[in-house]
Parts: structure tokens; sequence; C-alpha cells
């Protein structure tokens, strides 16, 4: 259980075992706040959490992402957002209270929050108030002003306002689409930052910042004096729109994309749309760009999440061109070479044959017949053909095989010939059909779906087993590489701030990763539903007992459904039930399989066990909503308005006064961890 008395934890209190809630910051119903939670709520919130035995909460990243919803697009990896600024608590808000008020009535009735209305009805506001004592606040921003000591003490600002001004008078558009500043130096920077004309725009956006982080800094720290562990989110990348990358391209390669390779829930892959680390250019400069952000996070943060830790091993990699990964690489990788391919007894033809996909006659206009929808004509037919191999393909001699014309270098420039629908969907899926992707002139990468390529079913046994042989032996090389680089720049990040390090090591995670990660001591994370032996008969579930003690464990993540939704739609409940012992669980969720199910989560040998704020509510009857799907943060893959929006059922306050929800989530923090079966190692 949290103890009120505690001081900010030192390195040794780290070690402690503790229950943990996750909530994005927006989601809190504070007294004070306005449609949407804001930095003062946390220490409402951390009050609750005291009284419920909880000892860790978990945000979700709080950067500035402008008008995009979700907290992974941020605009830099320094900046807070608006959005989360109490206004009431500014000293300059006073003559403003009957608009503050308006504006909190006008949402605060609203399930869900309206993101970009809030964000727009409150940079109203603070605009007006910024109006009406400029004079006062360029006053501080002068010389030994506090204002202006701030900004000497945190430089990025300037890049920020320069960069949020130039945004907002180009429409919001990305800094590709601007009239001007598309390219800029430093010098040009502080040209503009300096400027006479514009220096109110810059100043307000600096003013702002100052405030968030007076707020957040006071909160934070009385979270802290609760005896509460606060841990933030880093993402490892950061969106291509932001001022970071605008300002520093060469830590950057823009003409790359990270993402995550094909599986059963992305058969095409994940194409992110971040740019990808120059890590060699950060190292020249002793990663002074990523040691200033975690000291910035450090003010107010005791641990953080790495996203996507897998990334500083290595990072799958596509083009920007394309619109899938589905023919990315991991980067680093040792290249399969030209030579090690002629070893393979592959002349020019063959290596051409498993490097470039190959096109038979029959196989586009059989693609145009079935997909062509609607009625037709052999005629429709032939011109559509006619138009698609003149424009996108080169036949081989005399063959009745084709390849792509050299031009076409990417899905977007297939995209771009308006082709038939039936004709473009083919090629694109033909684009991919190939054994190896040639990402550098004479070096290749063998595609993730390689062994369902034409090229592949084409090789007699003996052929793949040797191309297999050569495919290991690539990967077994550039795992020691991915060993080396996941050890220099997780030590770097861990030597550079005193806060705990919790890696988010999801996905196919190479044999490399967990060893550094408990040879640097930085604890994993388990997701239960997803924590099983895959590779063995029925997929068992690992037994809690055996989670490692260096691990975060949790039941659901913010773009999974919550363990309600889980339970209710997707789990195969008669394997879980037995895994748990307990076959008589209610086959419709309810307090009482919640209370089962969060028992035996919190009974796992993880230092941590953490838990979104739904699925402890569910512990109680008073906060089901009606569709449990309603209660999710995130849906991947999609784009609305219902996405990172999500808010508690009720205010903080409300919820604190429901004693049997705080008796049950106070029992999870008191629950020792289950004992190994004897005999069992």
């Amino acid at each position: 259980m949290a103890n009120p008395q505690k001081n900010s934890p030192s390195k040794d209190e780290f070690s402690e075992r503790l229950i943990g809630a996750v909530v994005p910051l927006g989601a809190l119903r504070g007294s004070g706040s306005t449609g949407v939670g804001e930095f003062p709520d946390l220490v409402e919130f951390a009050g609750l959490c005291v009284k419920m035995g909880v000892g860790l909460i978990q945000l979700l990243p709080v950067n500035d992402t402008g008008y995009q919803s979700s907290p992974y697009f941020a605009l830099t990896v320094f900046a807070l957002h608006p959005l989360y600024l109490r206004i009431a608590d500014l000293p300059e808000a006073g003559p403003f209270a009957a608009k503050i008020k308006a504006l909190g009535e006008r949402f605060d009735k609203d399930a869900r929050f309206a993101f970009e209305p809030i964000l727009k009805a409150k940079i109203g506001l603070l605009r007006e108030i910024y109006a009406a004592n400029k004079t006062e606040i360029a006053a501080k921003a002068g010389k030994g002003g506090g204002l202006g000591v701030w900004i000497e003490e945190n430089p990025w600002v300037k890049e920020y306002a320069v960069f949020r001004r130039l945004k907002e008078i180009n429409g919001e558009r990305g800094w590709k689409e601007w009239s001007s500043h598309q390219q800029i130096s430093a010098e040009e920077i502080e040209s503009l930052w300096d400027d006479e004309k514009i220096k109110d725009e810059h100043l307000f956006w600096a003013w702002l910042q100052q405030a968030l982080d007076a707020q957040f800094s006071r909160a934070a720290k009385a979270v802290s004096d609760m005896g509460i562990l606060l841990e933030g989110d880093l993402p490892i990348l950061i969106n291509e729109d932001s001022a970071d990358v605008w300002a520093h391209p060469e830590y950057f390669n823009r003409e790359l994309s990270a993402g995550a390779p094909p599986d059963m829930y992305s058969p095409e892959g994940q194409r992110w749309g971040f740019p990808t680390y120059r890590w060699d250019v950060l190292e020249k400069n002793d990663y002074d760009w990523w040691r200033k952000r975690l000291k910035v996070a450090e003010k107010y943060y005791k641990a953080y999440r790495i996203d996507h830790v897998l990334g500083f091993f290595r990072i799958w990699t596509s083009s920007q061109h394309d619109n899938t990964s589905v023919l990315g690489w991991f980067n680093p990788y040792v290249p399969v070479t030209k030579k090690d391919l002629v070893t393979l007894n592959f002349d020019e033809g063959r290596i051409r044959w498993v490097t470039r996909p190959h096109i038979p006659t029959g196989e586009l206009w059989d693609a145009l017949r079935s997909n062509w929808g609607g009625s037709y004509t052999n005629g429709d037919i032939a011109a559509e053909a006619d138009r698609a191999f003149t424009q996108a393909l080169d036949r081989i001699g005399e063959e009745e095989l084709w390849l792509f014309k050299d031009s076409i270098t990417s899905e977007q420039d297939i995209i771009a010939l308006n082709l038939h629908h039936a004709a473009q969907g083919y090629l694109v899926n033909v684009w991919h059909n190939r054994l190896f992707v040639e990402y550098e002139k004479g070096n290749y990468f063998p595609t993730w779906l390689y062994r369902n390529t034409r090229a592949y079913a084409s090789l007699s046994e003996t052929e793949k087993q040797a191309l297999e042989t050569l495919v290991e032996k690539h990967r077994a090389d550039s795992e020691k590489i991915w060993e080396k680089q996941g050890q220099k720049l997780l030590a770097m990040l861990k030597e550079s701030t005193s806060m705990l390090p919790c890696a988010e090591d999801l996905g196919a995670v190479p044999g490399c990763v967990p060893r550094v990660l408990a040879k640097l001591r930085i604890l994993g994370l388990r997701v239960v539903r997803w924590h099983r032996d895959w590779k063995a008969e029925g997929e068992p579930y690992y037994p809690f007992e055996d989670y490692p003690e260096l691990s975060v464990c949790t039941p659901a993540v913010h773009d999974s459904s919550t363990l309600r939704e889980w339970w209710d739609k997707e789990a195969e409940q008669e394997v879980f039930s037995t895994f748990i012992g307990v076959p008589a669980l209610p086959k419709i969720y309810n307090p009482g399989a919640a209370k089962i199910i969060l028992h035996k989560i919190a009974a796992a040998a993880s230092r941590y066990r953490v838990f979104q704020i739904q699925d402890l509510l569910h512990l109680s009857p008073r906060w089901y909503a009606g569709d449990s799907a309603s209660e999710r943060i995130n849906v991947p893959g999609t784009l609305n308005e219902f996405n990172w929006t999500y808010r508690l059922p009720a205010s903080i306050a409300g919820i604190a006064k429901d004693t049997d929800l705080l008796n049950a989530v106070r029992e999870l923090a008191d629950i020792k961890p289950a004992k190994k079966t004897k005999g069992k190692k």
C-alpha cells in the first residue's frame, strides 16, 4: 500500500512491489477540470490511489500533439500539451472567471472528451488572456524576468515557438506543405525568434509552456510526496511533422519509415510514417538530443516506459514511398550480397528471379476479369490490360513474363498511374512477391513473407535448404549487431537520468533483447493475454509465478480491449479458466469475475502489476458502461473522434465514495506473489 508519509522514491525504493493504475491524463474528471483532465487533477487522483493502496500511476504521453488526438504524434518531445493546462490557476485568469466557468459547463457532461473543440476553445481563451496581459508578460520575458529566466533554462522553446507560429499561419498543415521555411537553420530560427514584429506570437507559446511546466511540476511533486511513483511514457519515435525533425534533419532519415513487420493482426505490416534515427550522427553529438529529452522528463517522473524498446536494437524500416511495410527490413542488418547468391549457384537470371517480381501475362488478365466489378466487355478488359502493360511493365524478351519498369520504385508509383482498380490492386500485391528486396545497390534483405513467394516455391528442396541456411546465418550475424547497439543505447538512457526505465518489449523479440534488459536491470513488459508459449502444443499461458521479478505485468494496454471486453468477446474462456484454476468463471464479465482474474494477476511475480483504470473500476458494479467497447482508449488502425478521448465514468470525488471499490482494489495491493509449484524450476 502507498505510504502518504514517504518522500520521493530513491533508487532503493524502486525495488518495492507495487500495484499500479494506468490512466490517460485527459480521462481524469477533477473538481476543477474543464471537460478534460488537467495537470492539477493528478493530485486529486493520487489521493484516490492512496485510499486504494495503488502505489504507481502510469500516464500516456502528455506532449503537445497539436490537433492530433493521438499522444504518440507529438509536435516535439519537449513541450507539454496546452490541452492539460488549468486556465483558472493562471495568475492572469481572474477577470476571465465567468468564461472559464462557461467553458467547463459546455464540455463537462460529455461521456468522452471532445478533443478538438476543447482545445480550440482553450487556445482561444488563452489568447484573450494573453492579449490582455502581453505587456506584463513581455516584461517578464526580459532579462532577469521570470519568463526570461525560464526560456534561458529551456532553450528548446525557441524552436518550438517558431515552429508553432509557422504551423498556425499555414493552417496547421505539416511543414512540408508550408509556403516558406520548409528548410531552416539554427541561425534563421534565432532570427525569427528575435524578430520584434512577431515577438508577441512566440512569447505566447513560451508563456503557455512555462505555465504548463509549473502546473505539472507542482502536481508531480505532490504525487511524489504522497508516496506514489509517477511513471511517464517516452515514445521512441517522433512525428515527422514536428519541431525536432524540422529543426534537426541531420538526426533523422526522412526517406525511411519505421514500423512493424506483418503478423496475424496486420498482414501488410505496420507503417507508422515516423522517420528513423541516424544513430551515427546522434552518437557524434554524444546523444545530446536524447539526454536533454530525458532531463526534461525527469522533472516530472520517477519512472518511464520506453515505448517499443526493440527499436533501440533494430527497427523495422520501409520506404516512405510505400503505403505498407511488407517490403520492409530490419535496420541495422548484415545484408545478403550478390556474392552470397552466386555461392548458391544463382546466375544473373536467377538473381533477377528472386529479387524482382515477375508477372505472367495471363495473371493480369485474370485479375481484371475476376475483380472488375459490374459488367464489362472483352474490349474493356483488353484496353485496361494494354494500359497496365504499357505504363507499368516491360516484357522479358519473347516470354509471357513481365517486369516492372525501372521507373516504378514503390507502391505509390503504381498508384500514381491511375489504372483500373483491379489492375492496380493486382500490381500492388505482386509488387510484394519477391524473395529478396534490394534496399541498397547489391545488398538484399529476405522479405518477411519470402516463403510465400513465387520465387521460393520454384526452388528445389536442396536450394531451399541452402537458402534457409544463408538467411539464418545473416540473421544470427545481425543479432550480434543488434545486441551491441541495444546495449550501447539503453546504457546511455540509464546513465542520463535517475528515472527507473521500464521497457515495452512486445512484438517479434530477438533473443538479445531479454539478455540486455536483464544485464541493465531494465524491467520488461508481460501482457497476460499474450504471454504464452506460442510454439508449444496448445499455446499455454506462462504461470504467474514464473513471471520475472524485473517486469511489469498487465492484463491490457491502451491499444487493446479492456479486460472486460477481452473476456466477453475475444478470450478462449475455457482455456484461460483452466489456466487460472477456476473453471466455473461466469461467461459474462462481472465484479465477481473481475475479482478472481485480477487477484490471480496481482499474484504475479512481477515487481509492478499495473491495470488500466477501467479494469480496476470493474471491481464495482457501479462503473460498467452499457457497451464494453465504449470503455476502450484506442482502436489501432482507425482514425476517428473516439480514439484517445476516454473519460472516467464519474468524477474522482464520486468514485472515491465507492467504498466497495476502494476495499476491492486495496485487496489487490495486499496480495503476495504466488509461490512456485514444489519441484518446479
